[in-house]
């Protein structure tokens, strides 16, 4: 397990009760009592630290590299349903977007999402989770397919961003985005997004236009992240932490600025810490949001959807 350096106090704590337990198996001398305060005391640090969170120690849980990612996601909701689909038939296919049929609950769903790496190999096979044009076209291949056979979208959204090179911008990286989320807004079906990690400015909003918005507790949601605010603001990566507060990009400030719809609470150390827990959690969010979706007509559903992204933003005197 890696820790942060927020969570260093919990990492000392721990190895005390560590150390505490070996003496009592490797001595006659009882270390009950020891090892009762440690866990206490390591119950209640842990309390303090996780539920006074800054917005820069949440991006930093967002990217911790224990952290489940979208493919681990769909691995455990559809529970061996899932058929990856490939390709945009247009370029070739994006690792760092990934998308296919799966069945959660006994109900079909398109799954699409951005995918990063476990380690240097598949962090660069993956693009660290920055998608190409091809990517987001790849999506909106999946999307119009799920329209047609009258299948509900979920799109789980975790990226740095969308990727920024040269290639990305010859072959039209910014149209892409534009024509994802025009298209997403009349798309047929329902769609349910959720920010799982990192949910970087056009990168995340590619895929990001739902009928229901989630984030889980420990993500973010804004048009930059805090590095490059800092850099462009003070000239310096030095006040990402001010940058971080500054941009109000935690799950209770997309909340109360009614971006997103609701927040999916995480497991106490965030949802590297229970992966189980966090899957279930998720899956019910899901089954429950679409049995509310499914209720609407299509006409209501695209209504519905147009009117919530119209009314953001909208200042009244």
């Amino acid at each position: 397990m890696e820790y942060l350096d927020f969570e260093l106090p919990i990492k000392e704590l721990e190895d005390q009760l560590d150390k505490c337990q070996i003496i009592g198996e490797e001595s006659d001398v009882d270390v009950t009592a020891t090892c009762k305060q440690i866990e206490k005391k390591l119950k209640e640090t842990k309390k303090n630290i996780y539920k006074n969170l800054t917005a820069w120690q949440r991006v930093q849980l967002s990217r911790h590299p224990d952290r489940p990612y979208t493919l681990d996601y769909i691995k455990a909701l559809c529970k061996g349903t899932f058929l990856e689909l490939f390709g945009d038939r247009g370029v070739k296919d994006d690792k760092a977007m990934v998308g296919g049929l799966g069945k959660i609950d006994g109900q079909s769903y398109m799954l699409i999402g951005q995918q990063k790496g476990y380690n240097t190999k598949t962090r660069q096979y993956r693009n660290f989770g920055m998608a190409n044009p091809e990517g987001y076209r790849k999506a909106l291949r999946l999307m119009k397919m799920a329209e047609k056979f009258g299948i509900p979208v979920i799109t789980l959204i975790d990226t740095p961003g969308a990727y920024p090179g040269l290639e990305a911008e010859e072959r039209g990286q910014g149209e892409a985005i534009a024509r994802n989320i025009f298209e997403m807004f009349r798309l047929q079906v329902p769609i349910i997004a959720v920010i799982v990690g990192e949910g970087a400015s056009g990168g995340a909003l590619g895929i990001g236009v739902g009928d229901k918005v989630f984030m889980l507790e420990n993500t973010w949601y804004s048009v930059i992240s805090p590095e490059p605010c800092s850099s462009i603001l003070w000239r310096s990566w030095e006040f990402k932490e001010q940058a971080a507060e500054a941009l109000k990009l935690t799950a209770i400030d997309m909340k109360k600025q009614k971006l997103i719809d609701d927040i999916i609470p995480e497991p106490l150390g965030g949802a590297h810490h229970d992966r189980e827990t966090t899957f279930k959690t998720v899956e019910e969010y899901i089954t429950k949001t679409f049995n509310e979706l499914n209720k609407l007509s299509t006409k209501d559903l695209i209504a519905k959807r147009m009117d919530k992204y119209s009314n953001m933003g909208e200042f009244k005197e």
